[in-house]
């Protein structure tokens, strides 16, 4: 947490955690091995999973382009990163990316769900040259979002702002009017990274998931090839190549993997229920037809 940041009131943040309904945060943290979520979370993934039993695929090879992403964006020289809908913190946040590439990168982290703040709070902690900032707010206040960024970043140098697998949960009319804003305070260098569930990949399985995620209260706003570049285009933005791609085609090199995918005891894993049986599988051996994500990368001229 920034220096100058109130710390939220543990009691307060603890009163509105509401265990019994499904968040996304909590649900993309199943399918990343954690711990941080509840049974309404687990049963929310289960039935995705259900949809689509490698679905899991989608989920951690988006976070390995993120990881690509913000590694380029840091090679390229941006020490400055706003990272929106966060979610709970996982192997390998965006400061620990980046402050592997460029130690006295600044990060701001956005989300909305109190228990995210917690657990931000105790773990997104910057090396010593560095410096992160956490700030509780909805994606819908961009104004609010960027001038509790000013106490971290300064907007008249490069940004990379991160919107991975967040733009999906709300509508057309609030999206595109809201990365524009987003987009606009940022200055000349600067970079979207930003990922999208697709409309046009794997529609019937991506279909059946949403259903799915409808029914537990949060609604999955799934988006074409043009919908997703439209972020980008629409804002000036240079696509960088490979454009806009399902996310496993973005720049693809070795997978990071879940430290627990390593040597797996066969056994042990044999004896989990299929939800958990998933984080102990590698991704390396992903299809086309797995994944259901398009990323993009984009830079501000």
């Amino acid at each position: 947490m920034s220096a100058d940041a109130p710390a939220p009131d543990a009691e307060e943040l603890r009163k509105r955690i509401d265990t019994t309904k499904a968040h996304p945060a909590r649900v993309y943290d199943v399918f990343l091995g954690g711990k941080d979520n509840y049974p309404a979370d687990r049963e929310a993934a289960a039935m995705a999973l259900a949809a689509n039993p490698r679905g899991y695929l989608t989920v951690r090879h988006n976070r390995d382009f993120v990881r690509r992403a913000v590694t380029l964006a840091a090679k390229d020289g941006i020490r400055q990163f706003l990272d929106i809908g966060t979610g709970l913190p996982t192997q390998q946040n965006v400061h620990q990316i980046a402050q592997a590439v460029a130690p006295e990168a600044r990060v701001v982290y956005v989300d909305n769900d109190p228990v995210v703040l917690v657990h931000a709070q105790a773990l997104l902690t910057s090396g010593p040259r560095g410096r992160t900032d956490y700030i509780e707010a909805d994606l819908r206040d961009p104004a609010k979002i960027l001038e509790a960024a000013r106490r971290t970043l300064d907007l008249d140098r490069p940004v990379a702002l991160v919107l991975a697998a967040v733009l999906h949960f709300i509508e057309d009319d609030e999206a595109y009017p809201v990365v524009e804003q987003l987009v606009d305070a940022l200055a000349p260098g600067s970079c979207l990274v930003l990922s999208n569930v697709s409309s046009d990949l794997n529609p019937e399985q991506v279909g059946r998931i949403t259903k799915s995620f409808q029914e537990r209260g949060f609604a999955m706003v799934r988006r074409s090839r043009a919908q997703v570049g439209r972020f980008a285009t629409d804002n000036g933005l240079e696509l960088l190549d490979p454009g806009v791609v399902p996310v496993h085609r973005w720049r693809p090199e070795p997978v990071v993997d879940l430290p627990e995918a390593a040597d797996p005891d066969p056994e042990f894993v044999a004896g989990l229920d299929e939800l958990d049986r998933t984080r102990y599988q590698r991704i390396d051996d992903v299809t086309d037809a797995d994944v259901s994500v398009y990323g993009v990368m984009a830079r501000k001229r």
